[in-house]
């Protein structure tokens, strides 16, 4: 699947700091590895009403382990479980994941920075920015496209658009590279641009591609399989 494009977008959790890994399942398998195993569905409410607060609050300038760290507050307070030493722990064993998987993925980005317009597409709590000036990812995009801040959230096409027109591309000349089919394929889809599904490499039963010949990877230096890069 050779692929040429102007510019290459990707979604940030799940995709530039874990491979294909969402947070929810990341969380969960530390949350497990320090005791705390509950009920699925238990888990999976507790996750999202404490993701559901922090966007409609927005977390604007607040760093990656004050974001973390307030994210398992919030889960462990859900579960009827508040503990400040186990949140710690918690916070700084996904924090610690991030930033190796992020340092990973810099020699990568750095190649691709050198031939391609490169930008990041998520839905966050408006402090993305900030977050990629943190880890040192900052120089590497030319645009960080937060959908608290942008107002919009993936698949919509308007948080697309808003990076697309940032970097002077149309859609057909752009990638899209995530780990969600309904938030990152699909909304590229939508738009008509081509896209990369990257999935979990220990996923026994990897989901379909969205399109058929779609591109799929299980690491993001995969990606320079498919495309020309010097």
């Amino acid at each position: 699947m050779p692929i040429e494009p102007k510019a290459i977008f990707f979604d940030y959790g799940g995709t530039l700091d874990a491979d294909g890994i969402p947070w929810k399942e990341h969380f969960q398998s530390i949350y497990e590895s320090m005791g705390v195993r509950v009920p699925q569905e238990r888990f999976d409410r507790a996750f999202y009403d404490s993701d559901d607060s922090l966007t409609a609050e927005g977390l604007d300038g607040v760093s990656l382990a004050d974001t973390l760290d307030e994210q398992v507050r919030r889960v462990l307070a859900g579960l009827g479980r508040p503990d400040p030493a186990l949140q710690k722990n918690i916070a700084g064993a996904f924090r610690q994941d991030t930033a190796r998987k992020v340092e990973e993925n810099k020699t990568v980005l750095r190649r691709l920075k050198s031939r391609y317009k490169l930008g990041i597409i998520s839905n966050f709590y408006g402090n993305l920015p900030a977050i990629c000036k943190e880890l040192g990812l900052s120089p590497l995009f030319d645009v960080v496209a937060d959908s608290r801040r942008v107002g919009h959230i993936k698949p919509s096409a308007e948080l697309f658009n808003y990076a697309l027109s940032a970097v002077g591309v149309q859609a057909g000349q752009a990638l899209m590279v995530g780990d969600s089919l309904k938030r990152d394929m699909r909304g590229a889809k939508a738009l008509g641009m081509p896209h990369v599904l990257l999935i979990d490499r220990h996923n026994p039963a990897p989901p379909p591609t969205c399109c058929p010949g779609d591109g799929v990877i299980r690491a993001i230096p995969e990606l320079l399989e498919l495309l020309p890069v010097k």
